[in-house]
């Protein structure tokens, strides 16, 4: 064999050592790529390539790179999604993510308060809190507005829902957002009312003023006879007994604002029971008091409150109870709570309705307006009063202060 052949052999052997060498890295690093692909594609990112050896080590350095890029990214992604789920839990609206069979994807934690649930991983969830609630959520759509009314741990509540449509990933959903409308509803009743009741109360005295006065003067005459004295004795009377009852109803619209200060709701407590002490003693009923949370302190108008605890006593007492119980707590949204239980006759379901509403009242010598300005007072607070139940089990009314 001459040289060059020998030559030629060589450059031969090395060149196809170099095509199975190359063939044969290829091949590594298209399995590395692969390996790589299918542990992102999982979300696996406990892998690392070798970069101590000096074969493929530029390549392994090139691949950790772009997985220490991909786990940066996803940090990034998960620390945004806690910024907004902090904002969304911090908004004064609810949010749920709803698929289309009903689970929920997602919601804020201002959604558990207003919906008075621990958690809420299906819209059936629902039915246990009220059937008119499910139903609003399961038919709200993009065209229109929903309007809902249930009983939570703060009473009556009304809340309004939008709905918008969403497609994320390649699930359809309905993003429902929903506020508490109750207060700006029972405001608008109570204005109404108010209104109302100033138009009614300036007509009436108006005209039944001068009669009064007019009847006095004519008393007054000598020579009047008898037959004619009695009835104008009776318009007198009747009139001033007229000019009395509405001038009562005035009282409604007259709340003086509360000049608020802090105490304790025990002291406040203990001092209704004592003022109702001799009427709960005639009537054989047991008052007790019991604090939840301790040390309660209530920065309000002590006098409007102990009014609003005085009448709830002596109407729990006038339905004949035989217990009534004042509980006070502070839940975990940091509202004060305060709720007079009584076991005396239900309310019937047709005037639950109707008890807080100016001039409605259940008894003969009533005059309707107690519950009514306690609404008022509790709404210059700030806060509400609701019947919460009221059933063969007892009645409650829960106050709550914001």
């Amino acid at each position: 064999m001459t040289t060059l052949q020998i030559i030629l052999a060589i450059i031969a052997a090395v060149a196809m050592t170099a095509v199975v060498t190359f063939l044969l890295t290829s091949r590594k690093m298209r399995r590395k790529v692969a390996y790589m692909l299918d542990a992102l594609e999982d979300k696996e990112l406990n892998f690392r390539f070798d970069e101590r050896r000096l074969a493929g080590r530029k390549f392994n350095r090139t691949l950790n790179r772009l997985r220490n890029i991909f786990d940066k990214e996803r940090h990034e992604i998960i620390e945004q999604e806690k910024y907004f789920g902090m904002m969304l839990d911090h908004v004064r609206t609810g949010v749920a993510v709803i698929e289309k069979d009903g689970r929920v994807n997602y919601c804020n934690q201002t959604a558990l308060t207003l919906l008075g649930i621990a958690t809420f991983s299906h819209i059936r969830q629902l039915r246990q809190v009220s059937e008119s609630l499910y139903n609003a959520f399961l038919t709200v759509t993009d065209d229109a507005e929903e309007r809902a009314s249930y009983y939570n741990e703060s009473g009556k509540m009304t809340i309004s829902l939008t709905a918008s449509s969403a497609l994320i990933g390649k699930a359809q959903v309905r993003v429902v957002a929903f506020n508490d409308i109750s207060s700006e509803i029972a405001e608008n009743e109570q204005e109404s009312w108010s209104k109302l009741i100033r138009v009614l109360t300036h007509e009436i005295m108006n005209t039944v003023t001068p009669i009064a006065s007019l009847s006095e003067t004519l008393l007054k005459f000598d020579g009047v006879d008898d037959e004619v004295r009695n009835g104008l004795d009776t318009i007198s009377q009747s009139s001033k007994g007229l000019i009395k009852f509405v001038d009562s109803y005035r009282n409604l619209t007259r709340i003086a604002p509360p000049v608020k200060k802090a105490f304790y709701f025990k002291e406040l407590a203990d001092r209704v029971m004592n003022l109702t002490n001799e009427q709960a003693l005639l009537s054989g009923v047991q008052c007790t008091y019991t604090e939840k949370t301790d040390d309660i302190i209530l920065y309000a108008d002590e006098g409007q409150i102990t009014q609003i605890m005085l009448n709830l006593v002596k109407n729990a007492i006038q339905a004949d109870a035989k217990t009534v119980e004042i509980t006070a707590e502070i839940n975990p949204s940091e509202h004060i709570i305060i709720n007079v239980f009584n076991d005396g006759s239900p309310i019937s379901k047709e005037s639950q309705e109707e008890i807080f509403v100016p001039f409605f009242t259940t008894k003969q010598d009533g005059t309707g307006i107690g519950l009514s300005i306690s609404r008022q007072i509790m709404r210059m607070h700030n806060g509400t009063i609701s019947l919460t139940r009221s059933d063969e089990n007892g009645t409650v009314f829960t106050l709550l202060f914001r």
